[in-house]
């Protein structure tokens, strides 16, 4: 018979503990923890949803700090923007962030699932929390599913699921500010949702989707869905630093004062607590996230039967066994050297970032023109003005032929408005008497004040010039 969230259901290895037998969703209540670890993570939590939801209010250089507008194809991270031509920078910013997680994931196991996951964050820090105000403790909520339907039980249903969908709005709100910033998306929310469907449209659903996943999918992100869990088996090896039981301390177990039992009492406070329900005494698991929730249940029962603290801490397989640890291995080298290799050509790239942008293009149709007098090459350049204030641009050649000039120039700047992008010819001229064939030649875009400049290779062309002669 498949079991009802009110009644209790032993973990084991064969099946994940949120599946039923006859194929039925098994909904958790996690019992709270209290320790050292606790509060160390609602801190780290607290002070990650302040940067998520700080960072389109902070301003640098007039722009958000990070702002990815993708309507003007223009990314702002920091201080520095990017054009739509510079993301290939991104790979060097992914990779070395990838090859970090596989980094402290060979230390210190799924420290980020833990510790820093948004998944994690919000539902551990948020969404229960609002469920343990409103319903109360575990066996409150379990009572309360099992429970008759009743006035103070659709009262207290309504209640958390309407601040569910208010936290989920405001979560999907403040993503859709970091695309299109804080102004656009309030001018958005104070007109009707006709004249911005597509917005609308888009708020709706990212609602949606986080109120199903943290009111309800919730674990099942993490164990069905994530490919993290499965491929820490091939990051992580002995000499990894996970949440572990101490089995040679803790085994056999037995309640206080039974001959020959070791440490653990089994009262299995550490299942009560695990956010994805498996029992630690079994080993690492697929769906451990590394919350260290266990490790604080454990210590405050081992406080209270006055036995050491640490039956369940952080620790190697080696470590249990006595031996020590060994942080540099094989692995953790490699993926450290991938990842400040990975840094290190990000920080290069990043510093070559220019504060505007200059492609030069041969026009399209035929590639010269002959007069009377002169040769004429025609090339178009488009300018971008990355700066959040007016900058000046001066387009000079070097390394021409003799008697090559740019036609209608002059010797003015061209004046760009803050982030104004500007597409204009760009003409070549040589006396018929000085064209020698073909040149090779750099046009330099540089920057009003002359502190930065741009080159950009063309190449000159025309018929062979013994048709002149």
């Amino acid at each position: 018979m498949a079991k009802t969230a009110s009644q209790a259901k032993r973990p084991n290895l064969d099946s994940v503990t949120t599946i039923n037998q006859d194929g039925s969703r098994f909904f958790l209540h996690p019992s709270d923890a209290r320790g050292r670890f606790v509060v160390a993570r609602r801190f780290v939590a607290i002070l990650l949803i302040v940067i998520y939801a700080g960072l389109p209010w902070v301003h640098i250089n007039g722009q958000p700090a990070v702002f990815l507008d993708l309507f003007s194809r223009r990314f702002h991270l920091f201080g520095i923007t990017f054009a739509a031509q510079e993301m290939w920078l991104a790979f060097f910013f992914i990779t070395g962030l990838a090859f970090l997680l596989f980094f402290t994931t060979a230390l210190f196991g799924r420290l980020w699932c833990g510790w820093a996951c948004p998944q994690t964050v919000f539902l551990e820090h948020v969404y229960r929390r609002v469920e343990r105000w409103i319903e109360g403790d575990a066996p409150a909520r379990r009572q309360l599913d099992a429970a008759a339907l009743s006035g103070n039980k659709v009262f207290k249903r309504i209640l958390k699921h309407g601040v569910f969908i208010l936290f989920s709005g405001a979560i999907a709100h403040l993503f859709l500010a970091y695309f299109v910033s804080i102004p656009q998306l309030y001018a958005w929310m104070t007109s009707s949702p006709r004249e911005q469907f597509g917005a609308f449209s888009f708020m709706a659903v990212s609602t949606g989707i986080l109120y199903f996943n943290f009111a309800w999918f919730r674990e099942q992100l993490c164990i069905v869905i994530c490919p993290y869990g499965r491929l820490q088996s091939a990051l992580i090896d002995e000499h990894t630093v996970n949440v572990a039981y101490d089995e040679r301390r803790g085994e056999p177990r037995g309640k206080p004062g039974t001959e020959g039992a070791g440490d653990c009492i089994d009262c299995n406070r550490c299942v009560q607590v695990c956010p994805t329900g498996i029992d630690i005494r079994q080993g690492l698991q697929l769906e451990c996230v590394a919350c260290t929730a266990c490790i604080d249940a454990c210590d405050e029962i081992m406080d209270k039967v006055k036995r050491p603290r640490g039956l369940i801490r952080y620790a190697s397989e080696e470590a249990l066994e006595g031996k020590p640890t060994r942080f540099l291995r094989t692995r953790t080298v490699v993926y450290g050297l991938f990842m400040l290799a990975g840094v290190a050509v990000m920080l290069f790239s990043f510093s070559r970032v220019q504060p505007f942008e200059a492609t030069v293009s041969r026009m399209t149709g035929q590639p010269y023109f002959v007069t009377d007098d002169v040769i004429r090459n025609q090339f178009q350049i488009r300018l971008v003005n990355k700066r959040n204030e007016p900058a000046a641009f001066r387009v000079y050649l070097e390394g021409a032929p003799a008697g090559m000039q740019l036609a209608g120039w002059g010797a003015d700047a061209m004046q760009l408005a803050p982030f104004e992008e500007r597409t204009r010819p760009l003409i070549l001229v040589q006396p018929r008497e000085d064209y020698t064939g073909r040149a090779r030649l750099e046009i330099v875009v540089e920057s009003g004040d002359g502190d930065r400049s741009l080159r950009r290779r063309a190449e000159f062309v025309g018929p062979d010039p013994r048709v002149f002669q």
